[in-house]
């Protein structure tokens, strides 16, 4: 091969390693997508077995502040979040509640806290939180509780154990918006998912409760993946089901 051409070679990956290590990823590290209205939902990204995993959060604006469900997975979004929901709607961030202990609701409580949002989890979250030395929230309810910002208003809700002892969902009354966290699955997989914290038969009772008590939701949010519709809550009960079945 002439000297030339190893040259060329060597120029061309120096300049165009970046731009194909990025194709390779094909997303970008923060997306946010309109739900409806006043609602959105975010995503970012953690490591899988080596690859790139969506993990969904969600924030609502009210005509006092914002109210972020659960933190990006990927640390390097926590302040372009902060600073991509400034620049469209001219509010800032108020309160983040976290749905489980897991990394991907977590991670980014301390920073949240740090910049005067106040960060909340239930109890049960903390105290798994302290023991696996996840990021820990300021504050923290015992029950299910309301919370009230402006002019929306959302209610925390314990269905049971599920992907973990301490998963809640919240609910929006108004909207009739129910936002999963990882305790709902997407009709986008047919993977039940992390088990290493999870009780799958106590999770069939806990889909059944929600299901019955959230019937008139028009959107549910899984903690992870596409597919934002109510089909999201047969299919968890679908998944858990079909887990159970075969590992009985």
């Amino acid at each position: 091969m002439k000297p030339w051409y190893h040259f060329f070679i060597r120029y061309f990956l120096l300049f165009n390693f970046p731009l194909i290590a990025f194709t390779q990823s094909n997303h970008a590290p923060l997306i946010i997508r309109p739900l409806h209205d006043n609602f959105y939902v975010y995503i970012t990204y953690g490591n899988v077995d080596g690859l790139p995993y969506p993990a969904n959060g969600m924030y609502v604006v009210s005509n006092k502040g914002v109210i972020l469900l659960d933190t990006p997975w990927d640390t390097t979004q926590l302040q372009p979040l902060l600073d991509s929901i400034w620049q469209r709607h001219h509010q800032k961030v108020v309160l983040c509640i976290a749905t489980h202990f897991h990394a991907d609701r977590t991670i980014g409580l301390p920073y949240y806290a740090s910049k005067g949002i106040k960060t909340y989890s239930s109890l049960q979250t903390q105290n798994l939180c302290i023991k696996k030395k996840e990021g820990l929230a300021q504050y923290t309810f015992a029950n299910d509780t309301v919370f009230t910002v402006g002019n929306v208003q959302l209610q925390t809700y314990y269905p049971g154990p599920g992907h973990s002892g301490d998963n809640i969902v919240v609910w929006f009354p108004k909207e009739k918006i129910l936002y999963g966290g990882c305790f709902i699955k997407s009709v986008a997989t047919n993977d039940i998912g992390n088990l290493s914290d999870a009780n799958v038969p106590e999770w069939r009772l806990a889909i059944q409760k929600t299901i019955q008590r959230f019937a008139r939701a028009t959107y549910v949010i899984p903690g992870h993946l596409d597919g934002y519709s109510p089909q999201n809550l047969q299919h968890t009960a679908h998944l858990v089901d079909n887990y159970l079945q075969q590992n009985h």
